[in-house]
C-alpha cells in the first residue's frame, strides 16, 4: 500500500504554505476555509484524504485565537474524514511565553494549547525555535523541534561581519546566544535587563565587552521591539560599531515597527514564519525558511532522521 503525502494550509500564512509544496514538489491540498455571518469558523476539505499522511501549516500569530481555532477544526475535519496520520506544521506556535507559572492564579496557557491540538487528532507537531524548551514535554505526541539557525547562518556568513560579537538581550536567551557564537566562531556578551512592564524594559546591565566590534543581537521574537531596540542602545552606548539583530519571529506591532525604524539597529534579519506587510524605512531582511520545513516533512513522511536538521553542523 503506498500512503500518500498532502500538505493543507490554513489561512495565516499562504506565501509560506506554497513555498513549502514548491520545495516538495506537490500540489497544495484543496480545502476550503472561511467564515459563517457569525464569525464562526468553517472548513471543508475538498479532496480524498483516507488513509494518506497529512500536514497542515499554521502559523498562529495575530489574530492567534482565530488562527489556533482554524487550525483544531482543520485538524478535526481530516481526522473525520480517516487521514492515516495528521501533523501540525507551526513555523510559530502562539502562547509560548506563557509556559510557566510565574505568579498566583495565572494559567499555563502554552500547556492548554498543546492539550488542544492532541485533542482535536493530531498525531505529530513541527515546530521552530519555540520560546521554551519545555514546551515539547507539554504534549504527549511526538514533537519535531526545528531551528532557523542554518538559515541565518548561511545569510550572516554571507555577509562577512569581521569582529564580530554575538549578544544576548537577556539571560533566558544565554542557549541560543552561545549556539550563534559556536557556529560563528565568535565571542558571546550577555545584557540582563530588568523589566517595568511586559513591554517597557527599566534597565540594562552588560557583560562582555563590544567596544569597536560588529555585534549581532540574537533573540527567538519579538513584537514591541522594547528588549531589542533598548539593547541596541545600551550596545551603542558601550561603542558597539554596527548592530545587527537576529530573530526567528518578527511579529513586529506599531509601536515595533516605529522602535525599530528610530533605533541604533543597522539591520534586523529574520524569517517568514510569520507574514508581514512591507515596512518602508525600516531595515529588515526576511529569510524563507520552507525549505526548512519542506526536507522536515519529507523526512518525517519517509520515516527518516530529523536529527539533522537540528543541529545545525559547521561548515
Amino acid at each position: 500500500m503506498v500512503i500518500l503525502v498532502k500538505v493543507f494550509s490554513g489561512s495565516s500564512n499562504k506565501p509560506l504554505s506554497q513555498a513549502i509544496v514548491e520545495f516538495l514538489s506537490i500540489p497544495l491540498g484543496k480545502c476550503t476555509v472561511g467564515s459563517f455571518p457569525d464569525g464562526e469558523t468553517f472548513v471543508k476539505i475538498d479532496e480524498n484524504v483516507r488513509g494518506q499522511d497529512v500536514y497542515v501549516i499554521q502559523s498562529t500569530f495575530h489574530p492567534t485565537n482565530h488562527h489556533y481555532m482554524e487550525l483544531f477544526i482543520m485538524i478535526d475535519a481530516l481526522r473525520r474524514a480517516s487521514a492515516s496520520r495528521i501533523t501540525a506544521v507551526i513555523p510559530f506556535y502562539g502562547y509560548a511565553r506563557q509556559d510557566r507559572k510565574d505568579q498566583p492564579r495565572v494559567p499555563i496557557t502554552a500547556k492548554l494549547v498543546a492539550n488542544l491540538i492532541t485533542a482535536a487528532g493530531a498525531t505529530r507537531v513541527l515546530a521552530m525555535d519555540l520560546h521554551a524548551q519545555q514546551i515539547q514535554g507539554f504534549f504527549d505526541i511526538p514533537v519535531d523541534h526545528l531551528y532557523a539557525a542554518p538559515v541565518m547562518y548561511d545569510y550572516l556568513k554571507s555577509k562577512n561581519l569581521d569582529n564580530l560579537i554575538v549578544v544576548s538581550p537577556d539571560v533566558g536567551g544565554i542557549k541560543m546566544a552561545h549556539l550563534y557564537s559556536q557556529m560563528l566562531n565568535t565571542g558571546l556578551a550577555v545584557l540582563a535587563k530588568q523589566r517595568k512592564s511586559p513591554t517597557e524594559i527599566q534597565s540594562m546591565t552588560m557583560i562582555g565587552d563590544v567596544e569597536g566590534k560588529n555585534v549581532l543581537i540574537v533573540d527567538d521574537l519579538t513584537e514591541t521591539a522594547g528588549t531589542l531596540t533598548k539593547a541596541a542602545e545600551e550596545l551603542a552606548r558601550h561603542g558597539a560599531k554596527n548592530i545587527y539583530a537576529c530573530v526567528s519571529h518578527a511579529l513586529l506591532n506599531e509601536q515595533g515597527v516605529e522602535r525599530i525604524k528610530n533605533s541604533n539597529i543597522d539591520e534586523l534579519i529574520t524569517t517568514d514564519t510569520v507574514l508581514r506587510p512591507h515596512y518602508e524605512g525600516v531595515p529588515i531582511r526576511t529569510l524563507s525558511v520552507a525549505g526548512l520545513l519542506g526536507e522536515a516533512i519529507n523526512r518525517i513522511h519517509n520515516n527518516l532522521s530529523v536529527n539533522s536538521l537540528f543541529e545545525y553542523r559547521m561548515k
